[in-house]
């Protein structure tokens, strides 16, 4: 028998936040932020309260490095689990889930609202409450891959892929040399998912094929925004670019927004 909770709340519009590209550190993010590297993100799971977001994802990139010291990562970890909803986050190409990675040493897995893909968790997390399925292929080393891999066999109403890497339609054989970690049409096609979270890019960006619903939300510092994906009752799906809420006095002077 469903809880009463969970029924309503399976009659209601499901809100998602959508960023990535934080990067997070003890140099050029935390100089931005007064000696803070973790302002963008707890600016972002600000706006997820503000809005009163159900779920927040990260698509890669929430360090800029595995070298950070543990005091940065435990207080990442902290504001992750005091984020009140559950966090989905994508290890990135800047910070893969090696074996010495900073998702290893954090202390993530004390956190049950924090499911880090390939880590604490597997590579798919369901959410009942909300019929939704979050899922993506985390980077486990530094080598080039494919970020989005075929989809496996879908088990919720709703799905949100994952993804880090970057976008070009389709590969140009003539092109000798080419970007690594790359996504093309084909691959964002064979997700079969209701909306594809990308990072990789600085800023924010609809790509894909037209029927498609693949976006970068950008980086906090540079787009200045979080993607709101609402996923309603009715099966629609709406997607918007919310900006985020800083606290000004932790912000550094707006107008350094470039590495």
């Amino acid at each position: 028998m469903r809880k009463p909770n969970e029924s309503s709340m399976r009659d209601r519009d499901i809100v998602v936040i959508h960023s990535s590209d934080l990067h997070v550190d003890t140099d050029w993010t935390a100089r931005l932020h007064g000696g803070d590297g973790t302002s963008g993100l707890r600016a972002v799971l600000d706006t997820a309260r503000a809005i009163e977001a159900d779920l927040v994802v990260l698509a890669g990139d929430v360090f800029d490095h595995n070298r950070l010291p543990d005091e940065v990562l435990m207080r990442t970890a902290r504001l992750l689990g005091a984020a009140e909803r559950p966090v989905v986050v994508l290890p990135g190409n800047h910070d893969p889930a090696v074996d010495d990675s900073v998702w290893r040493r954090g202390g993530f897995d004390a956190f049950a609202n924090v499911h880090v893909l390939g880590v604490t968790h597997g590579n798919a997390v369901l959410f009942p409450e909300h019929q939704l399925e979050v899922c993506g292929r985390p980077h486990g080393d530094y080598d080039d891959m494919v970020p989005l891999a075929k989809a496996r066999a879908r088990r919720s109403r709703w799905r949100i892929v994952l993804a880090h890497g970057h976008y070009v339609p389709v590969r140009d054989r003539a092109v000798k040399y080419h970007p690594s970690w790359l996504i093309h049409d084909r691959h964002i096609a064979a997700a079969d998912a209701d909306y594809v979270a990308l990072g990789h890019w600085n800023r924010a960006a609809r790509v894909g094929p037209e029927a498609s619903n693949a976006y970068y939300c950008g980086s906090p510092e540079l787009a200045g925004t979080v993607n709101v994906v609402r996923f309603s009752a009715a099966g629609a799906l709406k997607v918007h670019q919310e900006p985020i809420r800083w606290n000004a006095a932790a912000r550094a002077d707006g107008n350094a927004r470039s590495r």
